[in-house]
């Protein structure tokens, strides 16, 4: 069993940035790919980001590339979620995620493990 606890989230100005952490429980954190979706009220979960075991690979839905960035430290059992250059649609209550293979997957169906999700709100 894998428990994931999302922080980071709160309240910015348009333009400004946020890093979303996510701390994972267990000793196979290293073996699991993770990803990050958002989800808005009366809307499905959608794909933001994942990154593989080892980080060596990363995909990204296109609304973020070149702003926001996945990247993780097996170490500390943490992956993270740089946001830069928010805009108010980025605005969504955002989850982290893992799956227990190596590989990564961009549907919320692809995950085992879900976070309680944190919020985020991006003021114009």
């Amino acid at each position: 069993q894998v428990q994931l606890v999302e922080s980071g989230g709160g309240l910015v100005q348009a333009g400004g940035s946020l890093r979303l952490s996510c701390a994972a429980s267990g000793r196979t954190f290293s073996s699991y790919a993770m990803g990050w979706f958002r989800q808005v009220p009366g809307k499905e979960r959608d794909f933001v980001a994942a990154i593989t075991y080892n980080g060596g690979r990363t995909r990204y839905v296109d609304s973020v590339k070149g702003r926001f960035t996945i990247s993780r430290d097996n170490a500390k059992n943490t992956v993270y979620l740089q946001m830069n250059s928010l805009k108010p649609e980025d605005t969504a209550v955002y989850y982290c995620a893992s799956r227990r293979t190596i590989t990564l997957n961009i549907t919320p169906g692809g995950y085992d493990y879900w976070g309680q999700g944190t919020q985020v709100t991006v003021s114009s």
